[in-house]
């Protein structure tokens, strides 16, 4: 094994790369020979390349993982598969002392073929319920790790563990005057970021749009409407910025916000915490997820942290409701933010994930 070297894994959403996006300069600084392995076609590649654009990045094969019916599950066994005898042969050209998994489909082949070499695993879950990829390589692990304490009722007691939250650096970095001088905000109102995750969502984009009018009368709106999503009727609009989606620019986008509103996937929400915005919480539903927004959304609201309106819920009148009663709790919800637990530094999860690294 090469002690110097270390593989992250993880794709198929923003959500399952941040946290090896937080962590790969820490193990740059120590040092660290970092290779990322992703699927051919993810937004993975995309955000790691754009981030880090010296740090290889190796594609393999990846079959979805899904909860319901499909042909494509008679045949995407056998792209995992092809992805396991990949992720052998990279890894034995790498000879990595560690590898460490954020999840997603792409996860599992990498996590398999690590145990089939004798290399440690160490995953992560974000999510208070598993995750269907995690829940498969799980017994492959050496070890996972939890944000929330709550899921370690999922997991076997000898191999888990919760930190908390892990937040990029660069999110305390963000400038709110660069921010609103990129989305050309000079009024003075109030700034209110919304987000539908990486891919966008029809459900929060048509109720922004049919109360826009409403919403530009007393704040200002960045709206990240996800990729093919952009409204070319209102790009003049006063007040309105729209972005299919931001990478490098998101740290003073959410400096120069008020509020948020945005789905409840787990990192996302623990970053808006960290930087203590008032948030309305919209969880993807029971009919397009497993339900762990549901569930991280229901969390927050038990703790003070969030408001949350559920997607079959989401009427033009009850989004504008739900925004009246955000900006009601708002100094509550400050306050709460202010005593939360504070996140762990990129550095400490490094040193947590090396304790099971190969001597």
């Amino acid at each position: 094994m090469n002690q110097k070297t270390v593989v992250l894994t993880g794709g198929g959403t923003a959500g399952h790369v941040s946290l090896n996006q937080a962590i790969i300069p820490s193990f740059l600084d120590k040092g660290y020979d970092v290779h990322y392995i992703g699927s051919k076609d993810g937004i993975e590649q995309e955000i790691i390349s754009e981030a880090f654009p010296n740090l290889p990045f190796h594609s393999i094969s990846s079959g979805k993982l899904r909860r319901y019916f499909s042909v494509k599950n008679f045949t995407d066994p056998f792209k995992v598969l092809a992805g396991v005898f990949q992720a052998v042969g990279l890894l034995r050209k790498l000879k990595p002392t560690i590898v460490f998994s954020k999840g997603g489909f792409v996860s599992v082949p990498v996590v398999i073929a690590a145990k089939v070499l004798g290399i440690p695993v160490v995953s992560h879950e974000s999510d208070v319920t598993p995750g269907l990829a995690n829940k498969i390589s799980l017994p492959f692990a050496s070890h996972i790790f939890t944000i929330f304490k709550q899921t370690l009722k999922y997991l076997p007691s000898e191999k888990s563990s919760c930190t908390g939250s892990i937040i990029r650096p660069e999110l305390f970095e963000g400038d709110r005057t660069r921010g609103l001088a990129m989305c050309q905000f000079t009024n003075g109102k109030p700034t209110i970021l919304i987000m539908g995750g990486s891919l966008g969502s029809k459900f929060i984009n048509q109720a922004v749009r049919n109360n826009l009018t409403e919403l530009l009368v007393q704040y200002n709106i960045i709206h990240l409407c996800g990729k093919g999503n952009i409204d070319e009727a209102l790009n003049e609009m006063p007040g309105y910025q729209q972005y299919e989606y931001v990478t490098t620019e998101l740290p003073d986008l959410l400096h120069a916000s008020d509020y948020i509103v945005s789905r409840a996937g787990s990192n996302s929400i623990f970053e808006f915490l960290a930087l203590e915005k008032p948030m309305l919480l919209i969880p993807l539903s029971m009919a397009q997820s497993r339900g762990d927004q549901i569930v991280n959304a229901k969390i927050f609201k038990q703790q003070g942290l969030a408001e949350v309106l559920q997607e079959e819920e989401l009427t033009p009148e009850s989004f504008m409701q739900a925004l009246r009663t955000l900006k009601e709790n708002e100094t509550a919800l400050r306050q709460n933010m202010i005593e939360a637990e504070s996140p762990k530094t990129p550095d400490e999860m490094v040193a947590l994930i090396m304790q099971y690294a190969k001597k």
